[in-house]
């Protein structure tokens, strides 16, 4: 099918789909998470297959996918993300009257979603995106990953028969392939609406640009990778040496490197443990089996940016990692403050397993390197209580570069919940105030309008006075499910 039809059939389903009971929607995604199901181990293979992910890490993918389609289906039935705000009229306010206010969130139209190739299930064709978008009333058109097209066949299958046994229209979501050109048109189609991508800084600030450009700028949010710095303080650094160096390595290591969230950076005291924390991490990464990347293009491009990496003035190479066409090997370089102060190419993300150790001198050195900083997913800062305690103003220079600020625990591994941000400062998205993870990614393809003495029966059923649906709302600055 032509694009352009194709967007012409997203944008008429929308005139339906936009109307649907929030019910009806929630039993769309549920439906589709048990379609998913009903495909068993053949989807795990064919995944496996097409992407060198193992089937255990399938498996729990396939999992996450399902639960994220559930947990917006709650969302949809509580009512709650619609912010739905009622500010009644005061016709004796002096010296002016207030009118009555009604304010919630709509759908914005077709959204585009890009399959990220990381992630085949989780962040592709019923992933995140997409199901954020179809919760909040939006047909999607998906641009599969090239990486892993029968998997996407396969789940866009799965979605279609839901789609059927719901009596949705067609057009609520369609599935497109190809290259740069497809990926381009979509983009710039005066229909689309927004548009959700996943992956490299490049591909996510072109289609930015992109979309900019056009006569009717849309959103873009799009996730473009992060190094994740870790920051180790003193005290910690001495008092677990061994343990702190076995987790950065089991976080490097995982998913040979390709997540978002792999830290990339670490820094770390110039003490008497420099060495031993070294030693212990170049042990582990060398110790360590590379394992398939996902692909031969990830590969080439894991050691074509680490060769670039490596060769910058004052990084010294710690683990080399063997080139191999497929296969992701360790790597692990170490460079003092100085030198990353003055060079911004080492922040630059390596995608793959390797990190950069900086070596500090005192919590100044550590505070200014903050700094310059640029936008991160997440930042981690692993100090003793004390040291925390007294660490305010690198905590609050840290929490302006990311989304997420851990002080225990490694960055690898994103819990899908109501209270995470997948998101973060430029250049790690194009817009920090979103998530893509998370129920809140829902309010991504939404816009609020607000209705100023509107009578009854033009309202939606989430503003009218009896609150027929029995959500929460803001009433006059009150929480409550009361009708007025």
């Amino acid at each position: 099918m032509p694009l352009d039809q194709v967007l012409q059939t997203s944008e008429e389903a929308f005139h339906t789909y936009k109307k649907t009971p929030a019910k009806v929607k929630a039993t769309f995604l549920r439906a589709i998470a048990t379609e998913i199901e009903a495909l068993g181990e053949e989807l795990l293979q064919v995944a496996s297959q097409e992407s060198n992910l193992p089937l255990a890490r399938l498996t729990g993918e396939r999992g996450r996918t399902m639960n994220q389609l559930k947990a917006f289906a709650d969302l949809l039935d509580q009512g709650n993300w619609l912010e739905a705000t009622i500010d009644p009229a005061m016709p004796d306010r002096k010296p002016l009257p207030r009118p009555d206010l009604r304010r919630m969130l709509f759908p914005l139209g077709p959204v585009v979603v890009f399959g990220a190739s990381n992630f085949p299930l989780a962040f592709s064709t019923a992933g995140g995106d997409s199901a954020s978008a179809l919760a909040t009333g939006c047909p999607v058109v998906y641009k599969e990953h090239p990486g892993h097209p029968k998997t996407s066949q396969m789940v866009f299958g799965a979605i279609q028969k839901a789609l059927e046994s719901c009596g949705m229209p067609a057009g609520v979501f369609q599935h497109v392939s190809g290259g740069i050109e497809v990926g381009q048109e979509l983009v710039k189609h005066p229909k689309t609406k927004a548009v959700a991508f996943t992956g490299s800084y490049k591909g996510g600030k072109a289609i930015f640009d992109l979309a900019c450009q056009r006569e009717q700028p849309i959103p873009v949010y799009a996730e473009m990778g992060s190094i994740n710095p870790i920051l180790i303080l003193p005290e910690k650094a001495e008092a677990e040496t061994a343990a702190l160096a076995e987790q950065a390595a089991a976080s490097v290591l995982q998913g040979v490197g390709q997540f978002c969230t792999c830290p990339g950076l670490v820094f770390y005291p110039q003490c008497q443990t420099t060495e031993a924390f070294l030693d212990l991490l170049s042990q582990k990464l060398s110790e360590s089996t590379g394992d398939k990347m996902l692909h031969e293009g990830i590969s080439k491009n894991y050691y074509q940016g680490l060769t670039r990496l490596l060769a910058e003035s004052g990084v010294e190479t710690l683990v080399t990692a063997e080139e191999d066409v497929l296969t992701g090997n360790a790597a692990l370089a170490r460079t003092t403050v100085s030198e990353w102060l003055k060079n911004t190419a080492l922040q630059e993300e390596v995608f793959g397993p390797f990190t950069l150790v900086v070596t500090y001198g005192d919590m100044a050195e550590l505070e200014q390197a903050a700094e310059l900083l640029q936008g991160q997913l997440t930042c981690t800062i692993w100090g003793t209580n004390s040291e925390l305690a007294e660490a305010g103003n690198l905590v609050d220079t840290v929490r302006e570069k990311c989304g997420r600020l851990l002080f225990a625990g490694v960055p690898t591994g994103v819990e899908v919940s109501p209270a995470m941000t997948h998101g973060g400062p430029f250049p790690a998205t194009s817009d920090s105030r979103s998530t893509s993870v998370g129920t809140n990614a829902i309010k991504r393809f939404a816009r609020p309008i607000t209705f100023q003495s509107a009578p009854q029966e033009l309202l939606p059923d989430e503003l009218k006075d009896q609150n027929p649906l029995s959500i929460w709302r803001t009433v006059d600055g009150q929480f409550t499910k009361d009708p007025i």
